[in-house]
């Protein structure tokens, strides 16, 4: 009886070890266990040191073993890339960052190991958890924040489209236009051909050829272009016109003591508005994090092609 109570014991261990050791997938030269799904799930579960360089939603990955697969081995194969740049980080700075991450919370280094060991995790986990964090900001760093520009237009153009301005907000515009002159004082003769030109333009004509063509605008430079002015320095007509246009948009006819006009806005550009000044970081701080999601996506999808990815099902 001992004896196959000893065998029953042997064979259920080795059921359980063969479950818990069963490889889901090769990345690289690397495998991916159930052990290692069922403590990147226990990290995310505990949710204090998570690597917050990936956008993700927790709840989801814990409630889908297949989107949770995927996500360690996209970290798998960050880790990897930071492996073939000879990224390591040293002990040094990683003893430098930690000191740093304590003193930012106002607390001792061993204030903080008493925190962290609060949460669960050791104190070596720990320092390996800030390691990965440093190596993978490196290779992030260097792959793609460098190659991310956000212009001062970039957050113009955010702010027109989805904040008002105030009425002390003051605009520079660029403009071309085509004039139509009423010759011997034929207003009806200047509109009528104006109306003939705002259809072509209706109709997909570029802009600067039809200038080219039908502007009687005596001063006539290349494409139309009448100038850069900032706001209250040309025609009060005008302006209003301008204002809310686009740029690469064009108006209607507009009439003014010169003749009729057909005005397209080349750029716009904020010259004057507290309400602009006080929300820039804050906008270019969410175009950064929507470039570098957009980005990241990019990357990681590239470097899964190049990569050696087995998923065992």
């Amino acid at each position: 009886m001992k004896l196959i109570l000893i065998l029953s014991l042997f064979f259920s261990l080795a059921l359980r070890a063969e479950i818990v050791e069963r490889v889901l997938a090769i990345v690289n030269d690397e495998i991916v266990t159930q052990q290692d799904l069922e403590n990147y799930k226990k990290e995310l579960s505990r949710g204090k040191f998570v690597d917050d360089l990936f956008a993700m939603d927790r709840s989801k990955l814990l409630k889908d073993p297949s989107a949770l697969l995927d996500q360690l081995i996209d970290e798998r194969i960050i880790d990897s890339e930071v492996k073939r740049d000879g990224l390591s980080v040293t002990l040094e700075k990683v003893d430098q960052e930690i000191r740093k991450i304590a003193e930012g919370n106002h607390i001792t280094k061993a204030q903080l190991a008493a925190e962290v060991k609060k949460e669960g995790l050791s104190f070596a986990e720990y320092q390996h958890f800030v390691k990965r964090r440093l190596e993978r900001q490196a290779l992030v760093q260097k792959a793609i924040y460098s190659k991310i520009k956000i212009t001062d237009e970039d957050i113009q153009n955010y702010y027109l489209n989805h904040y008002k301005g105030s009425e002390t907000t003051g605009y520079e515009y660029s403009i071309a236009h085509i004039l139509f002159l009423p010759k011997g004082g034929d207003k009806e003769a200047a509109k009528a051909r104006a109306e003939k030109v705002l259809q072509k333009l209706n109709q997909g004509e570029p802009f600067d050829a039809l200038a080219s063509q039908y502007s009687e605008d005596p001063n006539y430079v290349s494409g139309g272009f009448l100038g850069t002015f900032k706001s209250g320095e040309f025609l009060k007509d005008l302006e209003n016109a301008v204002r809310p246009l686009s740029p690469g948009e064009h108006s209607g006819i507009i009439a003014t003591k010169i003749g009729y006009h057909i005005v397209k806005l080349l750029s716009k550009k904020i010259t004057n508005d507290p309400v602009y000044e006080s929300k820039k970081k804050e906008i270019q701080n969410l175009l950064y994090e929507r470039a570098f999601a957009q980005q990241f996506k990019f990357w990681i999808a590239q470097k899964k092609q190049e990569s050696f990815v087995k998923i065992n099902k």
